[in-house]
């Protein structure tokens, strides 16, 4: 079963685009993404990539982490760590910080290894902009 977002972070808070659904176009967040369904098109996230084991990726992802199961045809673009699943099926290139690889992890594609601050010229440069803030956590009110 795929992992879930971090325990810390509220389901408000993360991106989603469920089993079944299909999105194309570009999406940019501050926050945590996680898909399930089919994506066509870039992503950008300040926070973690969580791609689940059915959803198929046509393009590129660029973010912080990713813990990836499915399918893709495309590149990472990762600022620190790819983690790719038993099952995972990549065709594309790795621009990463660390790489983790389970067993049966599938891989056709060219990796590089980054050095401190590469990521952020080169996400700079893929975006036109830079790369989203991570969104503040809201102060708790006292009851």
């Amino acid at each position: 079963m795929a992992k879930t977002m971090e325990p810390n972070i509220s389901v408000n808070e993360v991106s989603r685009i469920s089993a079944g659904s299909v999105f194309k176009g570009e999406i940019s967040s501050p926050n945590d993404i996680r898909i399930d369904g089919t994506f066509e098109g870039k992503v950008y996230s300040k926070g973690r990539v969580v791609v689940g084991e059915k959803a198929v990726v046509k393009g590129d992802i660029i973010c912080q982490n990713v813990d990836f199961w499915g399918v893709i045809q495309g590149n990472f673009y990762v600022k620190d760590t790819l983690s790719l699943k038993g099952g995972c099926k990549v065709d594309g290139d790795l621009h990463i910080k660390r790489l983790q690889v389970e067993l049966d992890a599938r891989f056709n594609g060219n990796c590089k290894m980054l050095a401190e601050g590469e990521f952020d010229k080169l996400a700079a440069q893929l975006t036109g902009q830079p790369m989203p803030r991570p969104a503040q956590p809201q102060p708790q009110q006292e009851k």
